[in-house]
């Protein structure tokens, strides 16, 4: 089955109220991991790709490792760039065989944001990509993104609606308290689900994404932590609010920070349990079994996408 846009994934989503996970990749394991989970819970999936895997992997490994793994399944993927910084990555991506792209134009004022977003739009649509932009600013710091707390800002729902219908744009990543990183919030984990309502009534139709969406699932810190981690402190969002937040409306769920977790969990225990080991096969094999099991956890506890393909 081909790569696919977001565009018929997402008009289900909000039809039956379910998200749809979107996993960063940035290897062949983790996108064995992640295509393996989907595959079995018969979901659809959105591989997407930073700048920053972009450069660790390079572009034609990436589009390469995921046709290999299209041939594996009939489910629905789509290819998407995340945290496009300018229009050249999203048109180096666009041209590269990605079938959703997002610019972020967030750091920019609103009418910088809204023209950057309308140029990569109009070339996007010409080539059948689907765009995804953002409105508001997270915090934290994630690859290429580094948001200090007191510059992020919430979505404004009335802007919303303005920068949607002067963009063009097929989805909307909107800011209501979630951040990027392992270290989300530092007392109790809060979302402004009453935001997202409000960009919901003027945006009926327009998928909404959350970024910053990890859970930093305690078990996997505490797996770091235990075989030589030092990731003291780190809390994500629950997934009880995320379940609730595909409940209310929104349609794509970014998942990073649980992946890099799972993976380096499981290696630094290889090295502790086997000092003598230097077979990679050795301690990747379960590295993506990690992967495989957090996907499939996401899917399908979380998102409830499961036999939404």
């Amino acid at each position: 089955m081909p790569l696919v846009t977001t565009k018929e994934m997402f008009e289900k989503s909000m039809k039956e109220h379910f998200a749809i996970g979107a996993f960063n990749v940035n290897n062949m394991e983790i996108i064995q991991g992640i295509v393996d989970a989907a595959h079995e819970e018969q979901s659809p999936v959105i591989l997407q790709a930073s700048s920053g895997a972009i450069k660790y992997a390079r572009i034609n490994y990436l589009t390469k490792m995921v046709e290999a793994a299209l041939q594996e399944t009939n489910i629905p993927i789509a290819l998407h760039l995340d945290h496009g910084a300018d229009f050249d990555t999203c048109k180096m991506c666009i041209d590269s065989g990605f079938t959703s792209v997002m610019i972020d134009g967030s750091k920019y004022d609103f009418e910088e944001n809204i023209e950057l977003t309308k140029k990569v739009v109009d070339y996007a649509h010409k080539n059948g990509v689907v765009v995804e932009a953002e409105l508001g600013k997270l915090a934290g710091i994630e690859d290429d993104v580094n948001v200090a707390s007191e510059d992020a800002k919430y979505t404004d729902p009335n802007q919303a609606e303005e920068f949607v219908r002067r963009t063009g744009c097929d989805s909307l990543a909107i800011a209501i308290g979630t951040s990027h990183g392992a270290y989300k919030f530092k007392g109790e984990a809060k979302l402004r689900f009453d935001i997202l309502e409000k960009v919901k009534n003027k945006l009926p139709n327009t998928p909404i994404v959350l970024h910053g969406a990890s859970t930093v699932i305690p078990e996997l810190v505490e797996m770091c932590n235990k075989y030589g981690g030092n990731i003291p402190g780190a809390k994500g969002v629950p997934d009880e609010m995320l379940h609730e937040a595909g409940k209310l409306g929104v349609s794509k769920i970014n998942v990073d920070t649980d992946l890099r977790l799972a993976m380096t969990g499981e290696i630094r225990k290889a090295f502790v349990e086997n000092p003598s080991e230097f077979d990679p096969r050795k301690y990747l094999q379960p590295a993506r079994k990690a992967i495989y099991e957090t996907v499939k956890h996401k899917i399908h506890d979380v998102f409830c996408s499961t036999n939404k393909a």
